[in-house]
């Protein structure tokens, strides 16, 4: 039997725990952020009230999710870098993030689904009830509801935070004149690379939450809604 690669099981186990903290901090704004992009609107979908809606299946799936990320993104990133010249290992970032992504998403859709509308839903149902009304209704593929929008939000999302996280510790690295910046300086890049990438991707995460929170059969296309989104409420929409 081969042996795990220490490298591996420090991406799968530190992905993990990451994914885990960082879902549950940060739990309250995911749901005030899921009610504002909902159709119903912000407080028809439940405004402040029960922001833990849905906790439960993103606690479970967050580390799963993470760890499917963090060990995909570093193995292609392992593979990657040997075969290309510094100067072109911004491709490596960003096939592995993109790699990643679509790794990830087999984990994340059907807790996305399930969550999202845990958080919207007046009704007090449980995550299992929720999860078998999406499956009575349209199969396993309910709780794939919105898969193909998920990808194309991610992967640009992924790419864009990756390449400039990359990049800014370089650049970071290069100013002080070190090899590696501290984790400090790490986490700051990483947050200010999040931030663009939230921003440049939002009116894909919106048109994917109204996809995933639609009824069956009538969300259309990702083209269709941003369109929809586009002619109700403009660019604020």
């Amino acid at each position: 039997m081969t042996a795990i690669e220490p490298s591996f099981l420090v991406s799968l186990t530190s992905g993990g725990a990451a994914g885990t903290a960082v879902d549950i901090a940060l739990f309250p704004l995911d749901t005030l952020k899921t009610r504002l992009q909902s159709h119903a609107g912000f407080w028809k979908s439940g405004g402040f009230r029960g922001i833990y809606s849905g906790v439960g299946p993103a606690a479970l799936g967050s580390a799963p999710n993470a760890a499917v990320f963090f060990c995909t993104y570093d193995t292609v990133k392992k593979l990657g870098l040997p075969l290309l010249s510094p100067q072109h290992a911004f491709l490596v970032h960003m096939s592995a993030a993109s790699l990643g992504e679509l790794a990830a998403c087999v984990v994340r859709v059907p807790v996305e689904v399930v969550k999202q509308r845990r958080q919207t839903t007046a009704r007090h149902l449980s995550a299992l009830t929720v999860a078998r009304e999406a499956v009575r209704k349209d199969g396993v593929r309910g709780l794939y509801r919105g898969f193909g929008s998920t990808v194309a939000r991610e992967i640009p999302f992924s790419v864009i935070q990756f390449s400039l996280w990359e990049a800014f510790k370089k650049e970071l690295a290069a100013i002080k004149g070190v090899e590696h910046v501290d984790p400090g300086m790490t986490s700051l890049c990483g947050a200010l690379a999040g931030g663009i990438s939230a921003a440049v991707t939002t009116p894909l995460d919106v048109a994917k939450t109204r996809i995933m929170l639609s009824d069956s059969g009538n969300h259309g296309s990702l083209s269709k809604v941003l369109k929809t989104v586009y002619s109700e409420k403009g660019v604020r929409g």
